[in-house]
């Protein structure tokens, strides 16, 4: 079950492959995502030091989650992944050039996961190519369902 999907990745990239990462988070963090309080539109994916981080999400606190912390908003969340699927993602970024861009939050068995996308950056002619091509396939979807009437 999907939390929050990101939109904007799929309009600006073109996703090559997707992967699985979990995310480590604090207690306040999982109430406020919960209820619906997270956004990952301007999000990206950095690796360092043979791990990954989630840079600018934003996760908004509750007022009642806790009292006793400071809770930070944007601060950078551990992705977590198996070790070979990390040294495949470092090949592909560092040689191929490709990104890597969160896709959505979903739970899975209770617990709160990313997809994450290797992406290549589209062009604005791509864009524009690809927004031709949803228009024409509504349009077919609304032909064939007029025509079945």
């Amino acid at each position: 079950m999907s939390i929050i999907d990101n939109r904007k990745a799929r309009h600006d990239f073109s996703i090559e492959e997707t992967f699985e990462a979990g995310l480590v988070l604090e207690g306040w963090e999982v109430k406020a995502i919960r209820a619906g309080r997270a956004q990952i539109k301007e999000c990206y994916v950095l690796l360092r030091n043979e791990e990954l981080f989630l840079i600018g999400m934003h996760i908004s606190a509750l007022p009642t989650a806790s009292t006793h912390i400071q809770p930070d908003p944007v601060r950078t969340r551990k992705l977590l992944m198996h070790g070979s699927e990390i040294s495949k993602l470092i090949g592909k970024v560092e040689r191929a050039g490709y990104t890597l861009v969160p896709l959505d939050l979903h739970y899975q068995r209770g617990r709160i996961k990313a997809h994450i996308g290797l992406a290549k950056g589209k062009k604005q002619f791509e864009k524009r190519e690809s927004e031709k091509e949803r228009e024409w396939k509504r349009e077919q979807n609304a032909l064939l369902k007029s025509r079945n009437r």
